[in-house]
């Protein structure tokens, strides 16, 4: 097993190259100069890359905007708990000096010197019988000529105005030099030139930088200041980035998930602004990403090109690029699935993306399952079922951060959600009429009447009206909806009531739907909506693990697969668990976890919640309502009482019954346990047998007085003469 000689990886070598960074084992160190320049990032990053080949045509999909960026200063230099968290809240990386980054002896190492014809393609200026190989001269192959020399060299002086002061690096489309603007007082720009000259489809990548990369302006995109032409060769001036490369960041080690996501939503945020200008980036890697201070920048716009554009005429890197790109033109869904395969490289540990140019599939476990998801659903095989926005994949991106954010930080991360409504009310909340348990078994049906409803589209014709719907029933509503224009929302609101109802004929009406609406993730939705209300939970299970995969940073479904499987009778705490731990305005979900023994999780129900007091209760409940009362020590009795008698919202009868059932509860432990201290009274009444007996005499006798029948009052009052305490009167 031979280790990866690249400085901080710790991969080893398979099949020529390391299955942590991806480099060839012959590879030498790379150099810690990072700048703004395509060339260099495919330098830093291997599999180096390649133009996507191939020829179809493809209609480019339309993006929601996401224009804005999250970097910036930051006055705290922290995130306030249960505040989101941006990249302005990570440590600063410092500006490095680029005097320091210029490159003593500029080369492009003979591995990466190939004919520049698309049709050959091969090995050119390559070392033989002992001759170092060439860097300029013609192909062996088809005669096609070639140069891999630097045409600038130090204090050269480009359009009068840019003074050279060295290469900075080299890469798939050019050299990158460093130089000072003298009409700026000496600011620091990159000049990218070509690296092959003879290159044609370098030439005209040249040109269409130059026609349209002037007009690119966003925060986290490098800016390109300029064209000029010096001793006829063209060469793009750009601001120069002095930072680390996210490249350099992921060789000393995997990023934390929750720094990859603040990445991941800066990037979005670039390509949101992009799609916007019907642009694609095309080729985003760890290397073609810059840190500095507190900002995030996209370098190497070498490979942009407006959506539409000939299949095969951009440059892609094997292991991020999408498979379709061989056929198929760039496309929103493409570019998407490069942000995907650039969050797994950074932070899942022991991946590369390639192995030997090969692209690796991510493995099962991505090291969080809401971040897995997330990760699949952006690189599934068909373009279709990937995300179709910037702004979308950004949206389920939070989600995952908040779920990422509240388990590191041990405080929640709630937030609205844009496509479900609240949670309509909190299921299984009751206590059990049986006294041997705490909760009853949970009712799929009230579960089904209470998952949050996915949101109405405000686009749709008929949004407005069904905002206004009122109605006492279901069969009374669905008669208004039928008064309605008829568009997937009055029919999406349908088949919500058919199947909250478990009516008979929501299958046909959702297969209706189904065929109108190929692939909206609502009628999947629907469909598990009414497996629950029809009691075959089990069915259901699927149909919201397949929601959750749509949408991998949503709340709603993660709930409604918990209680799927908790009906179905399959393990469910987990999910419970991610729900409660990220937004506590999500009660039911604490009740699941009570439900699986974590009673405890209850007191942390808000004292604001209209479900406080009945966690509270089931907390006394629970204290009593178990099989080993000797267990208790008198504090956890007192406590129980404690818990019921001050809340002041209680129904008094509801009061009197749970306390009554605590004293029940003291008497059965005072039968196998030592008396508590004298001083110690329970529910106000002396911790002895006849303290006790005498306050639950007169609680159940307080019932019999409010009794609604009279045989509940007749029992009752049998209740308080078999408790009362024995006397000789």
């Amino acid at each position: 097993m031979t280790r990866c000689a690249q400085p901080g990886c710790t991969g080893t070598i398979e099949d020529g190259y390391c299955d942590l960074c991806g480099h060839a084992e012959s590879s030498p160190p790379l150099p810690s100069a990072v700048t703004p320049s395509a060339s260099q990032s495919a330098s830093q990053s291997a599999p180096a890359s390649r133009p996507a080949s191939a020829s179809a045509s493809s209609v480019p999909l339309r993006t929601q905007p996401v224009s804005r960026s999250m970097s910036g200063p930051s006055s705290s230099g922290r995130s306030r708990a249960g505040v989101l968290a941006t990249i302005a809240d990570l440590p600063s990386v410092p500006y490095r000096d680029p005097a320091t980054a210029v490159l003593a002896d500029p080369q492009v190492p003979e591995r990466k010197r190939f004919c520049a014809n698309p049709d050959c393609e091969k090995p050119v200026g390559r070392s033989r019988e002992g001759r170092p190989g060439l860097t300029d001269g013609f192909c062996p192959h088809c005669r096609t000529q070639f140069s891999f020399t630097p045409k600038l060299g130090k204090d050269d002086l480009v359009a009068g105005q840019y003074r050279v002061l060295g290469c900075l690096a080299h890469g798939g489309l050019g050299w990158i030099y460093l130089a000072s603007d003298e009409n700026l007082d000496g600011r620091w720009v990159v000049l990218k030139g070509l690296l092959n000259t003879m290159d044609p489809e370098a030439l005209a990548a040249a040109e269409a930088e130059r026609r349209f990369l002037t007009a690119v302006d966003h925060p986290n995109i490098v800016k390109i200041f300029n064209f000029q032409r010096s001793a006829g060769l063209g060469y793009i001036v750009m601001e120069y980035v002095g930072g680390q490369s996210l490249h350099e960041l992921r060789r000393q080690g995997p990023l934390p998930l929750r720094e990859a996501l603040m990445y991941g939503r800066e990037i979005l945020h670039a390509f949101g602004y992009l799609h916007e200008n019907n642009l694609a980036y095309c080729d985003l890697k760890p290397a073609n990403v810059i840190r500095v201070g507190r900002r995030l920048k996209l370098i190497d716009l070498g490979a942009v090109q407006p959506f539409g554009s000939p299949v095969g005429s951009s440059w892609v890197t094997p292991g991020y690029h999408a498979p379709e790109l061989d056929r198929r033109p760039s496309s929103v869904p493409s570019d998407l699935y490069t942000v995907a395969r650039t969050l797994a490289a950074l932070a899942i540990p022991g991946w590369s993306p390639a192995t030997g140019g090969v692209a690796n599939p991510l493995p099962d476990d991505c090291g969080h399952p809401s971040f897995t998801r997330l990760l699949r659903k952006a690189t599934a095989p068909d373009p279709a079922a990937r995300f179709q926005s910037a702004w979308e994949m950004e949206e389920q991106l939070v989600g995952v951060l908040r779920e990422v954010s509240a388990l590191e930080e041990g405080v929640p991360y709630p937030a609205l959600s844009t496509l479900f409504g609240p949670e309509r009310a909190a299921v299984g909340t009751s206590l059990s009429e049986d006294g041997g348990e705490v909760f009853p078994p949970l009712d799929p049906a009230a579960v089904a009447r209470a998952l949050p409803t996915p949101l109405v589209d405000p686009s749709d014709q008929a949004a407005g009206a069904l905002a206004g719907l009122v109605g006492r029933d279901g069969k009374e509503l669905i008669d208004q909806l039928a008064a309605l224009p008829q568009t997937p929302e009055t029919r999406l609101m349908r088949v919500r009531l058919l199947a909250e109802s478990g009516a008979p004929d929501a299958p046909v009406a959702l297969d209706e739907l189904d065929r109108e609406l190929a692939g909206d993730w609502r009628v999947t939705w629907y469909r598990g909506v009414h497996a629950l209300a029809a009691g075959r939970a089990g069915e259901a299970v699927p149909m919201f693990d397949a929601c959750l995969s749509a949408l991998p940073g949503e709340t709603a479904p993660k709930l409604a697969l918990a209680f799927a499987l908790e009906c179905a009778g399959k393990p469910a705490t987990s999910w419970y668990d991610v729900v409660w731990r990220t937004d506590h305005a999500y009660v039911s979900a604490a009740f699941g976890l009570a439900r699986s023994g974590r009673m405890s999780v209850l007191d942390e129900v808000p004292a604001t919640s209209v479900y406080r007091v009945a966690a509270q209760v089931a907390l006394a409940a629970s204290v009593v309502r178990r099989a080993d009362l000797s267990a208790l020590a008198p504090a956890d009795l007192v406590g129980a009482a404690e818990r019921v008698t001050s809340q002041a919202d209680l129904d008094p009868r509801r009061r009197d019954l749970i306390v009554a059932e605590v004293l029940d509860g003291a008497l059965t432990w005072l039968e196998s346990s030592p008396p508590p201290p004298r001083d110690v009274r329970l529910a106000g009444a002396p911790f002895t047998e006849q303290g006790l007996r005498r306050r639950l005499e007169g609680i159940y006798r307080r019932l019999a007085v409010a009794a609604e029948s009279r045989q509940e009052r007749h029992a009752l009052i049998d209740q308080a003469n078999a408790v009362r305490p024995r006397t000789w009167i």
